[in-house]
Formats: structure tokens, C-alpha cells, sequence
């Protein structure tokens, strides 16, 4: 026997003991196995948002709105390690240490919570580079993700937080799609990428739109949909698809065998189906949003909270009876055909029907004034001889958008336990004259009108004219 032959079957022998005598098995033979498949990573772009630090604070002597609708004079709010720690009146203990801050003659209630915004998307300065909030190419695009746009520097942040006492807000994509995309949750905090920003747990949204903006935007290309028939055809469309495509995932997930292809517009659309994403739709008119109910049931999805929804004091008790929440403007009306039959008693309506209802802006310099747009609303109910407290009202600010994001259980008001998200302001809110005076952010004081080594400044702006500026 030569040499060269020996050595052949040596090896032959080698490899065989390695194998265990059989052939080599291939990839897909392993994905055939029984068991379950191997699932994908859902949160590819994970919060890396870190709290700043804080001092265990008590801020004594205040009126306190708690944001679920209590009020309390001459009241107490504690906040440690991130956190309220207590609530409650002038006889509630002040730990030892804690740095005292006095509310006589002031406010004290959550951050404020807008659940709809466009910032860093639609950034300032507002110029056609940084326009990146709708991806208006088709009318289909929930595989675009809303926080991929989002420029951290933009200067309406801090203008939020120092001008609004917005410590929470929800980046949307644009109204011009059907399906929009991704919407995220941001603390209102300064981070060098969105990542930094991004509320840690809060479940992503999708962006619907009904209407008039999607057939607007697609009909003037000569392509569906052109109508308000045609919106909602396509809809229908779109959700057998996902729905489809949700049962091959589950098998796989449930069965093993081949994994079935990845489709990053189906997988938010699955989401939503298995409840863990919550669509927030762009909607104006009744009718429409009563077909939109009824196409969520068709499809087994439930609609979080109808956006804009002008006539929504027309269908009250359907949103109530379907658990959708209103993101409503105070007065805006009549800027386009379907925004036509807007009141400004639509909010107090709605809460007098006992559906979940909210301020949002939807505007950068909106987002600043919401305690004035929620005084408008009231101010308009008691004309209309609806009773609105003001505690209650406090209400659209907090506990209620944080309920359509997800999130009511760690803030949205003054909970022990929840996090610190905290304005003082210096008069009444709903005062034209009242602005914060301070605001934290997870128990961080993180602006302080008196102290301006505390007034945020965005990288954007440093080296400008009006730098620090909060005007």
C-alpha cells in the first residue's frame, strides 16, 4: 500500500470520527429539526437613555395638580433617586438633607406629555435637509421608523422643556402615507443620539393616516388611492398581508423548519396584531373613524388613539365604547375641508362622555404652550355650561397621554413610585403669564429659570447668536 494511500484512509477515519460516520448536516436541515424556531431580534435599536443625577428634592407650599385629577393646597412633593418618593399636604415629613425648594404662590404637576410631535424630524431650522418626517414615496411605508430621522439637536427640545415643561413627548412620521411608520417615545432630555433619548420600555406605535392627505398626496401622482374608498381598500389590502404574514412567523416560531423571509414593513404590522405596537391614527372626521373601528375589528387590532379627530365630540361614545383615546387641538379648525366641523368644546364633550381624551400640538412652537391650549378648552366648556376643574383638566397634560403611550404606570402623574417628571411653575398653568420656573426629568433638575447654567442649549446652537436664549 503506498504512502499517499495510507494517509487517505487516516484521514477518511479522522473525519469519520469527527462525524460520527454521518454526512455533514446543512443548514437547513438544522432549521428542520423539531422544536421551535429561532425568532429575530425585535429591538434592534435599543434605549440607551442613562438618568441624569439628581438630589433628593421636597418642594413644599404648592398648589399640587397629581395629574390623575387630584389637587391638593399647600402640598408636599418628594422626589429621590430618580423618583417621587411623596405626595401629600403641609404635614407630609421632609427627609433630612433634601434640598428645599418653596412653591408658595406656585404650581406643582407632572411633565407635560405631548403625544404628538413631529420634532427632529421636522427640525429647526426648518429648511428641506432636514425635512425628513414623511416618506411620502408610497402610500405603504411602515417599514420606516420615525426615530431614524430624528436629529438630536434640534432646538425645539429645549424649547419644549424650558417654554412647555414637556418632559415626554412621541416622535410621529408624517400624515401623507396610509401607513406611515414607526413612531418612538423620547424623554426630553439632552443625549447625543436618539438612542440616548429613546423612553426605556415604551412600546413603538404605528402612524395611520384616513382621508384627505393620502389621497391628496397619491391621487395628484394618478395612482391608489385617489379616494377615501380607495384608502380604505388599501388598508384592507395591507392587513391580509400582515395578517398572513404573522401566521408564518408564528408557525415557524411555534414549529421550526424554514424561516420564512423578513419583511420589515410586515413585522411592524405583526406587531401590531400581537398587541405589542399601537396605531395612532391621523384622522379628522367621525365617519371615518367609525369605519376605522370597524376595520380594527375586522382585522382583530385595536386603535390606540385617533389624532387631530376634529369630530370627535360627534362619535364620543363609540370611542369610549372602544377604549380609543383623542388627541384633539384646543380651537384649530377649518384649514382644510374635512377639519371643517371642528368646536372648541370637543374636548370638555369628550370628557364629559367619559372617553379618554388629550391635548397634543403637532406644531414646534405648539408643543411650547399646551398648559394654554388646555386653558382654551376649558375655557370653552364652562362657556358651553360644562364644569372642567382645573385639576381634572391637568388631566389631557398627563395621565392621559401616557395611558395612549403605554407608559401611564412609570409617569404621567405624581405616584410614588413613578418617575420624577416634575414642573414648578410659577403661577397658575393656565395663566398666559405662568412659564416654568423649574423641571426635572427623572429627578434631575434639569432647567431652572433662575439659574443659567440650567437653561438647555442645543449643540446646534452653541457659537450663535442668542445662544442660551429661551425666548
Amino acid at each position: 500500500m503506498s504512502s499517499k494511500l495510507k494517509l487517505s484512509i487516516a484521514l477518511a477515519l479522522v473525519l469519520s470520527a469527527c462525524t460520527g460516520g454521518a454526512a455533514p448536516k446543512s443548514a437547513s436541515a438544522d432549521n428542520a429539526a423539531p422544536g421551535k424556531g429561532k425568532g429575530f431580534d425585535r429591538d434592534p435599536y435599543p434605549s440607551t437613555y442613562r438618568t441624569y443625577p439628581g438630589v433628593r428634592t421636597a418642594i413644599v407650599g404648592a398648589t399640587v395638580y397629581d395629574g390623575e385629577g387630584g389637587r391638593i393646597e399647600n402640598g408636599t412633593v418628594l422626589l429621590a433617586d430618580g423618583k417621587i418618593v411623596g405626595v401629600g399636604g403641609s404635614d407630609l415629613a421632609v427627609p433630612k438633607g433634601a434640598a428645599l425648594i418653596d412653591g408658595k404662590g406656585k404650581w406643582v404637576t407632572p411633565g407635560v406629555i405631548d403625544v404628538h410631535s413631529h420634532l427632529g424630524d421636522y427640525p429647526s431650522p426648518q429648511v428641506k435637509s432636514l425635512s425628513d418626517g414623511n416618506e411620502a414615496t408610497a402610500p405603504v411605508t411602515a417599514d420606516v421608523w420615525a426615530e431614524h430621522s430624528v436629529w438630536p439637536q434640534d432646538p425645539g427640545f429645549s424649547r419644549a422643556l424650558a417654554n412647555g415643561g414637556v418632559t415626554t413627548l412621541q416622535i410621529l412620521p408624517g400624515s401623507a402615507n396610509l401607513f406611515g411608520g414607526r413612531s418612538v417615545t423620547l424623554k426630553n432630555v439632552y443625549a447625543r443620539t436618539v438612542q440616548g433619548m429613546k423612553f426605556p420600555g415604551a412600546p413603538y406605535g404605528l402612524k395611520m393616516a384616513c382621508g384627505e392627505n393620502p389621497k391628496r398626496v397619491y391621487g395628484g401622482k394618478n395612482r391608489q388611492p385617489s379616494t377615501r374608498m380607495g384608502n380604505v381598500a388599501l388598508d384592507r389590502q395591507t392587513w391580509m398581508k400582515a395578517a398572513d404574514y404573522r401566521r408564518k412567523w408564528d408557525k415557524y416560531e411555534e414549529k421550526g423548519g424554514e424561516p420564512p423571509a423578513r419583511d420589515v414593513a410586515m413585522e411592524t404590522l405583526s406587531g401590531v396584531l400581537s398587541g405589542d405596537i399601537l396605531v395612532h391614527n391621523h384622522c379628522y372626521r367621525a365617519d371615518e373613524m367609525a369605519i376605522v373601528l370597524d376595520m380594527a375589528k375586522e382585522f382583530g387590532y385595536r386603535v390606540t388613539a385617533f389624532h387631530h379627530a376634529v369630530e370627535a365630540y360627534k362619535i364620543a361614545d363609540l370611542l369610549k365604547a372602544n377604549g380609543a383615546c383623542a388627541a384633539v387641538w384646543a380651537d384649530w379648525y377649518g384649514f382644510k375641508m374635512e377639519s371643517y366641523d371642528g368646536i372648541p368644546e370637543n374636548l370638555a364633550i369628550l370628557q364629559q362622555a367619559g372617553a379618554c381624551v388629550m391635548i397634543h400640538s403637532d406644531d414646534q412652537n405648539g408643543i411650547q404652550r399646551l398648559n394654554q391650549e388646555v386653558a382654551k378648552g376649558v375655557a370653552a366648556a364652562r362657556r358651553a355650561g360644562i364644569a372642567i376643574p382645573d385639576e381634572l383638566a391637568w388631566t389631557w397634560l398627563a395621565i392621559n397621554p401616557a395611558r395612549a403611550l403605554g407608559i401611564a404606570d412609570r409617569t404621567g402623574s405624581l405616584r410614588p413610585g413613578k418617575m420624577g417628571d416634575v414642573v414648578l411653575w410659577n403661577g397658575n398653568p393656565f395663566s398666559v403669564y405662568t412659564r416654568p420656573e423649574k423641571v426635572w426629568v427623572d429627578g434631575a433638575m434639569l432647567y431652572d429659570v433662575n439659574n443659567p447654567r440650567l437653561r438647555p442649549v442645543s449643540d446646534f446652537e452653541l457659537g450663535q447668536p442668542g445662544e442660551g436664549d429661551v425666548k
